[in-house]
């Protein structure tokens, strides 16, 4: 079968290998259709993590697939069910794993595409616990993005940061992934929506999506626009995934006891913090990584109601590497999705 692997710093390769042995007891066969492409997948062709894994590794983190055929045990799942993999090898025993805080898992592996063999191949075995059903109507390139994207923004919005019908969000990055989705999401619950890009192009489409209000961080300062649109009050949430370009202006942004969530560090992974800000405007910061199955099953719910994900491209497995590059350099406005 075909799989791209990764052997190195910025060294894919799409190769002919074996395909995986027949399911054992609790897995199931997926014959995959397609991933979507995120920043994970960028760190990891970069080369980070290398002492962590065993290279060469199959790629991809996100993706849909179809079930061909199932393990000893496996109930509920059957031939031609098509499905969202959970990525995280999570043990399925520990605390929080029972009580469906799965990204929480005590014991977990590892994640999929990154320090596990992931879902860029024809052909994956995956345990049957680890799988979400795609509703029907649901396009494969749509449902590509329900592991990570939807799921990611689902867990930051509404089991973090609580967001609620009428209130006032900051979202960053509004041309990437989970941004585009961020924008839908809140827009869907009846919020004002503040987006920042770093281009007038992507404001432009940011603005198409829903957006009430959109600023170039490049050229404006979006805290003070931020305060100005609220009457000098702050925004409610702010949707933080970018980092040290943005943390300053973030909390600036927000109003007394407002609640900053944040997933990301794209631009840095440290950045000074005014304490005596925090305590005195009370502000609540939560930090956000991976998502639950239930997320992802939540996702792809909206997705089967009518509410999809922006889609920049869908290319072929073989221009893996030029999705990547595209997504490094921020030439994207929603997901890249690679059919298999």
């Amino acid at each position: 079968m075909r799989a791209l692997r990764l052997h190195g710093d910025r060294d894919l390769r799409l190769e002919e290998i074996p395909e995986p042995p027949p399911p054992a007891p609790g897995e199931v066969r997926l014959r995959m259709r397609g991933v979507a492409l995120n920043h994970i997948d960028v760190w990891g062709w970069r080369g980070m993590a290398f002492t962590q894994r065993k290279l060469p590794i199959c790629v991809g983190a996100e993706a849909v697939g179809e079930v061909v055929e199932v393990g000893e045990g496996v109930e509920g799942w059957k031939p031609g069910d098509r499905v969202a993999p959970y990525g995280a090898q999570t043990c399925g025993h520990c605390r929080a794993c029972v009580e469906g805080r799965d990204n929480l898992c005590e014991n977990v592996a590892g994640v999929k595409g990154f320090h596990l063999d992931g879902f860029a191949a024809e052909y994956v075995n995956q345990q049957a616990r680890l799988l979400v059903r795609v509703p029907d109507g649901v396009s494969d390139n749509d449902a590509a993005c329900a592991a990570i994207t939807f799921s990611t923004v689902e867990h930051m919005l509404f089991d973090n940061a609580r967001l609620q019908p009428g209130e006032t969000i900051l979202v960053h990055a509004a041309g990437s992934g989970i941004g585009t989705v961020a924008i839908k999401e809140a827009k869907a619950l009846g919020c004002t929506v503040i987006a920042t890009a770093g281009d007038d192009e992507k404001c432009e489409k940011a603005r198409a999506l829903g957006a009430d209000h959109v600023v170039n961080y490049k050229e404006k300062n979006f805290a003070s626009i931020a305060r100005r649109l609220t009457d000098k009050v702050g925004v409610d949430v702010v949707f933080e995934h970018v980092g040290a370009s943005t943390w300053a202006g973030s909390l600036l942004a927000l109003r007394m006891g407002g609640r900053l969530v944040t997933c990301g560090s794209t631009s840095g992974v440290s950045a000074e913090t005014n304490l005596m800000m925090i305590f005195q405007r009370q502000l609540r910061i939560f930090g956000s990584f991976g998502a639950s199955m239930r997320n992802v099953a939540d996702g792809l719910a909206k997705m089967a109601g009518g509410m999809t994900p922006v889609l920049d491209r869908v290319i072929p497995l073989e221009n893996f590497a030029e999705g990547l590059d595209r997504l490094e350099s921020r030439r994207v406005f929603g997901k890249i999705v690679v059919t298999i």
